[in-house]
């Protein structure tokens, strides 16, 4: 008898649907996708028709659905914060509690009115607790069949930070921290000071920080400033926040500016203004106590569970400077990190946590593979499809029956300095775009960045680009031979590549940094010689190896420029017509879309 489980996330930021059928991941996809609302916390009912379609299944043939977390519980929290906070958060208060009252407290109502929409059958709904969720992403799909597993994010129900011990089918919660006390809400917080969008601009603030001296008197005042005066840390990871510093508890905003900066001597940075020296000093202590939180978490949770196996979920598993700092500490032997850390990938760990732990069914593990199909679980088109816009716009085409010559003259065109939007196969599930939703470049020519970030992304210069390279190459330009698909750890460019820097290198301004060209692949390497990689291989995606294979043959150079394939403030694109209109806006020069090729 099949057990088809359909899990849902939604109501907060990044709905998605995930579909599993007997433990097997069928499709999963963010709401956004679809409506081309980015971040959109709406019901995800474009997403719950694509799984379903996908899978060959109408609504009938669902065993149950796994919303993934609690709404009671989270209105409790609430209700018990304002309580505790009181009289403060009277705004906060008076704006939230309608919404819950006609809306959030009822979701199980609403899901069933949906269901009822499509369906007559009495369908279970089930409502694991939104850390189990992102431990059920992080722990079902990893190669490991034991694991101690780290969950980190802003707030679920009530924790914000959780440390579990998953074997076989079995996940334990050992260890919890409660809101407010959270390490994605203190992140976010920066986020917020630094002018950046919450829940948008956190990896903007990872890439600024690079950009800073850890050894500078600035950076290390800062940090005594804020292990001092906003968060009490202890040695197991654990902290209690100062709330007289933050008011994300009972207002609309993050922090108490004031006070901000009072302590920090600057005032919050505004929205694209310039940044300077105290932006970057910030946002590089910031991150360094982040790291040092990840790894005194990490070293709490192994000596709680002796496992030689970390999986790692929620929103800061996606900090990838932290996860190789992580790493690096060598507190584990191997390291797996759900792709769609975040609240989509919710989506698919409450449904796996509702297959193994509510119908307690096995697992089975596949060697040192994990389940998550290169994270390619979106929606995939056909030659019909692409023809059909291609003539709705009469844009003029060619079509290549071999993909080898699509890819060989695609390559050549790339290392004539074209910037290529990149459409095959099914769309990738989480926020990085992994080959199949790509735009691409030659990471050889110095002015790449810029021009990719400036005319194509319309994005802050500053922000880095990531190599993916061939996973049989992958030693010959980094400092490691690991397997990394999904873009979740930096590595250090290797020192036989990197060009000589300029004695003053660290006094120079964040611009000047940028400005100077590193390596012998400057597109690809950050201002500290780091790059967040992506290994590529034959069996992993055969059309994007096979680029990068014909362009290593062309140039000898295995490594592409990849970056998500959208424009600032949109989603990835999704559909060709998507693809079709971030083409004709921005200075894009070749569409590929499956075995057409599209030039301005």
């Amino acid at each position: 008898m099949s057990v088809a489980i359909l899990g849902i996330s939604a109501f907060y930021h990044d709905s998605a649907a995930a579909l599993i059928i007997n433990g097997e991941i069928i499709a999963a996809a963010q709401e956004e996708c679809f409506t081309r609302k980015k971040h959109d916390a709406g019901f995800p009912e474009h997403a719950i028709k694509y799984v379903l379609e996908e899978a060959g299944i109408s609504i009938d043939d669902i065993t149950a659905i796994a919303f993934y977390d609690k709404p009671m519980l989270k209105f409790e929290r609430l209700l018990e914060t304002y309580h505790a906070f009181a009289p403060k958060g009277l705004a906060s208060f008076v704006t939230a509690i309608p919404v819950w009252i006609k809306e959030k407290l009822f979701i199980k109502k609403l899901l069933k009115d949906k269901i009822a929409l499509l369906s007559k059958k009495n369908t279970t709904i089930l409502f694991p607790e939104h850390h189990l969720s992102h431990a059920a992403s992080a722990f079902y799909p990893s190669p490991f069949n034991e694991a101690a597993i780290l969950t980190i994010d802003g707030v679920g129900e009530w924790a914000t930070t959780t440390i579990c011990y998953g074997i076989s089918n079995e996940i334990k919660i050992l260890r919890e921290l409660h809101f407010p006390h959270s390490l994605g809400l203190l992140y976010a917080a920066f986020t917020d000071y630094l002018g950046f969008e919450i829940n948008d601009g956190e990896y903007k603030l990872m890439g600024l920080a690079s950009y800073g001296n850890p050894e500078a008197p600035g950076v290390i005042e800062l940090k005594k400033k804020i292990l001092d005066q906003l968060l009490d840390l202890r040695e197991d990871g654990s902290f209690i926040l100062n709330m007289e510093y933050f008011e994300f508890a009972t207002r609309l905003r993050m922090t108490n500016p004031k006070r901000w900066q009072l302590l920090f001597g600057f005032p919050k940075r505004e929205p694209e203004s310039a940044i300077n020296q105290d932006h970057i000093n910030l946002a590089l202590a910031i991150q360094e106590l982040t790291e040092l939180i990840v790894i005194a978490l990490a070293k709490t949770a192994q000596k709680l569970t002796n496992c030689s196996n970390l999986v790692l979920a929620g929103g800061v598993a996606l900090n990838c400077v932290a996860n190789s700092k992580l790493a690096a500490a060598g507190i584990f032997k191997q390291i797996w990190i759900q792709p769609a850390a975040g609240d989509a990938g919710g989506a698919l760990g409450a449904a796996y946590a509702a297959y193994h732990i509510y119908y307690k069914n096995k697992r089975s593990i596949c060697g040192d593979k994990d389940f998550m199909k290169g994270a390619y679980l979106g929606p995939e088109y056909s030659d019909k499809d692409f023809l059909r816009v291609i003539n709705k716009y009469n844009m003029p085409y060619r079509h290549f029956a071999n993909f080898n010559d699509l890819t060989a003259i695609v390559s050549e065109k790339i290392a004539d300095g074209k910037v290529i939007a990149w459409f095959q196969g099914r769309m990738e599930f989480g926020p990085r775009s992994l080959g199949n939703r790509s735009i691409l470049g030659d990471p050889r020519n110095p002015e790449m960045q810029s021009i990719i970030n400036i005319k194509v992304k319309a994005r802050e210069e500053f922000r880095p680009f990531a190599p993916s390279v061939l996973l049989e190459d992958v030693s010959n330009y980094f400092k490691t031979n690991i397997p990394s698909p999904y873009m979740l750890f930096v590595y250090p460019v290797n020192e036989d590549l990197r060009k000589q820097e300029p004695v003053n290198y660290m006094d120079m301004d964040h611009t000047s940094r940028l400005n100077h060209i590193r390596s012998v692949i400057p597109s690809v390497t950050h201002v500290d010689y780091s790059a967040r990689i992506q290994t590529v291989s034959k069996e992993g995606n055969p059309r994007f190896w096979q680029l990068i294979t014909d362009f290593k043959k062309l140039t000898g150079c295995a490594i592409l420029i990849n970056t998500s394939f959208n424009i600032r403030g949109e989603p990835i694109v999704c559909t060709p017509e998507d693809a079709y209109k971030d083409f004709v806006n921005t200075e894009i020069d070749c569409l590929v879309l499956g075995n057409f090729l599209l030039e301005k």
